[in-house]
């Protein structure tokens, strides 16, 4: 949706290497009215929770190669799992 397709464009912005992501790592790092999630150095990927219409909260992740290819809607589906 375009709430990710938007979290996706600031990381791509931001411009750095999966070296310089887990240095600077964080949990919540890009936060929005659904998404909350930030890059992960051991999983060497961005982990967000999403949370839908009634509040429940599903886990994904994607690759830096993805969050570009979400930003530029070449990726239009991501597989997420109940938290818990």
């Amino acid at each position: 949706d375009d709430e990710l397709r938007s979290i996706c464009e600031d990381i791509c912005l931001q411009d750095l290497s999966i070296a310089e992501w887990s240095v600077i790592e964080a949990s919540d790092w890009f936060q929005s009215k659904r998404y909350c999630g930030g890059f992960d150095s051991i999983e060497e990927a961005f982990c967000f929770s999403l949370y839908d219409d009634s509040g429940e909260e599903f886990w994904f992740q994607f690759t830096l190669g993805d969050a570009k290819d979400i930003a530029e809607s070449n990726l239009k589906l991501i597989e997420a799992r109940k938290a818990g």
